[in-house]
Order: structure tokens, then sequence, then C-alpha cells
């Protein structure tokens, strides 16, 4: 039987400000520009309190909270916090895969500290990064990789949940599945239209019904309601790419009405790349559309930069592929390089 065990900093971006300006520490503060038009990248439990989230515009921030303090934010700082959290990992197992600069996996099935319990572990790996740095963590432990993830947002914040074996069966039963990894809101929407909102209820379906319907995600999304899909830490995990997307719920008629929803977008992947440390690896610029009868389109060329003049660009070639039809999905991507490596020549689109 596997223990896995996932940390989750606690909004980690603005718990690390308020621990260097500890008179932000009563105040509700986000982090983000101060443009208008920005968005923010996290904010503080103050802040959320009133509603404020991330991937939230800046102008709708403080509608929410008239008294948002905004913080420009410090990547290279929250970079070495994040390294000194990860030799923290590194302590009780080699098995470690970060997702990103606040959270990661760790696979302590062989660990033996703390008489090989993964509960314990965790309360000492989130007790060792306090006295390290000053913040505080959750975590949740769990049999399954996935659970794991899912637990550690239930104690929130600077607590821990576990899943013994035995509860497995009856935490997967009642979980709502929009709380699955993959799950997106509108595959939730087409599984909530079929009457299906909870474990249980996938289990009381034929997993060939599932795939008749959902293809392979089908056959996943019951596996991993049944407690069949265990998961594995993925130490060399290399990210080769990655994007942002989004479905909407009214077509868009013109790409005019396109292009103006791409800052957002844009926002967003810059958001997650500095959070997984990765804007300095970008090798590739792409755009995604779907259009209303859910023909796809992709145009891309070699870049290193967010420009979004380039994105423009390349949505007004894919956009012109589909004619006059209407666009019921967007999506921004980047190609990511491998470490040292250098963009390649200009390629056709």
């Amino acid at each position: 039987m596997k223990k896995f065990i996932h940390i989750d900093m606690d909004c980690f971006y603005a718990a690390v400000e308020m621990r260097d300006n500890p008179m932000l520490a009563d105040k509700p503060i986000a982090i983000g520009g101060h443009s208008r038009r920005g968005v923010i990248s996290t904010a503080n439990y103050i802040a959320r309190q009133y509603g404020v989230r991330s991937a939230m515009s800046n102008y709708q921030a403080k509608k929410l909270c008239p008294e948002l303090i905004m913080v420009p934010g410090r990547m290279q700082v929250y970079k070495e916090v994040s390294k000194e959290i990860r030799r923290i990992f590194y302590q009780y197992t080699e098995l470690v895969e970060p997702l990103s600069l606040d959270e990661a996996y760790l696979d302590v099935t062989g660990t033996e500290l703390h008489s090989g319990s993964a509960t314990l572990m965790a309360q000492a790996i989130r007790e060792q990064i306090y006295q390290t740095t000053g913040l505080t963590a959750s975590a949740g432990i769990a049999p399954i990789k996935f659970i794991a993830k899912i637990a550690s947002d239930l104690n929130k914040p600077n607590g821990q949940y576990v899943v013994k074996p035995e509860q497995v069966a009856h935490f997967l039963a009642q979980l709502d599945l929009g709380k699955i990894p993959g799950v997106g809101k509108v595959t939730l929407n087409k599984l909530h239209v079929m009457g299906l909102y909870r474990g249980q209820d996938v289990l009381d379906r034929d997993e060939g019904w599932l795939v008749s319907r959902f293809g392979q995600f089908g056959s996943v999304l019951y596996r991993k309601c049944a407690g069949l899909s265990e998961g594995q830490v993925q130490v060399d995990r290399l990210r080769k790419s990655l994007s942002v997307e989004h479905t909407y719920e009214r077509d868009l008629l013109s790409l005019e009405v396109c292009q103006d929803h791409l800052t957002k977008l844009l926002a967003e992947l810059k958001m997650r790349l500095e959070r997984q440390d990765l804007v300095s690896r970008i090798s590739k610029l792409t755009v995604k559309v779907k259009f209303s009868d859910f023909v796809s389109t992709t145009a891309d060329q070699v870049g290193a930069e967010l420009n979004i003049e380039v994105f423009k660009s390349l949505l007004a070639k894919a956009y012109a592929r589909g004619g006059n039809k209407s666009v019921r999905l967007l999506g921004l991507g980047v190609g990511i390089s491998e470490v040292g490596a250098s963009p390649q020549l200009r390629l056709d689109c």
C-alpha cells in the first residue's frame, strides 16, 4: 500500500510578503501589479473573505474589497523560499514531484522515519517548514495520489487531513466530482446533466456506459472513483508545454471579440508559468481555437517572450481557418525547452 503526502503552502506569495512586512499581517492583501486591468496572482485569507481570488482582475478585486492592498510580486524571493522548502522534502524521501513553487507530492512509502507513519511525517514536515521559513503549510495524506491532493485542501490553513486505506471507498463515494483533478467546469456540467454529482453516482454506472459517452476520460473517471488509480510520483517529470484555455458559455462572434479575451488568458498563462518557474524556458507560442462545430485548430511560432501582439497575430491566422464560424473555446500555450536549450529557428505556422 502506497503512502502519499501532498504539501500545499498557505497563500504562499502573500504569506511571504506578510512575513517580511508584519504591518501587512492583519490587512487584506493581494499579489499583483497596480494596473486596473492587471490580474491577481494570489490573496491572503483576509482578502479571500471578501471574495477576492487568484486570476481576478485588480478592478474587480477592489470593488469587492476597497481596502485591498496590492503588493508587487517578488518572484526571485519566492523561488529562494521554495528551494528551502524542497530541501526539507528531500530529508524524508527522494520521491518528490514539485507541481509549482508552493506545492509538491511526496511518496514516503519506503521511509522509516517516525516509525513509517506518513501522518507523523507530514506533521513534522509542516513544523520544519514553519521553523525554517516562518510560513505555514497544509498537507493531505492518503494511499492514492490524487486523494492526497484533495485532502490537503480540507483543513486549510495550517492543517492536515488523513484518508486511511479503510476510508478510501467512503471518501470517494461521497466526493464531489468537481474536486477530482481533470474534471473542469464544462465536463462537470456534462456530468451533472447525466445525473452524476458524486463518486457513488459514477460507480452506479457501468464503466462501458461512461466510455461510450466520454471516451477514455470515462474510463479514467470510473477508475478514480473506484479507487483503482493509485498513481505514482514522477521524480523526473519534465514539462514540455503549458497552456490555459476557456470554454465560453456563449460563442464569440468575431475576431475582435476573441482578441478582447486574450488579455485575461495571457495573464493566467503568465501566472502559471511564474508559479512553476518556467518563464525563462519558453520556446514556442501557441493559440488554440475551437469553433462552434467543435473543430479545433492551432497556430504557433517559435518565441521566448509572452507578447500579446504575437498572440493576436496567431489568433488571426487560426480564426481565418474557420471562415465565419463562431468560437466556443480559446486557448494560449507555450512550448517549454529543456534547461539551457535555445529556441529553434522560426517555423512556418
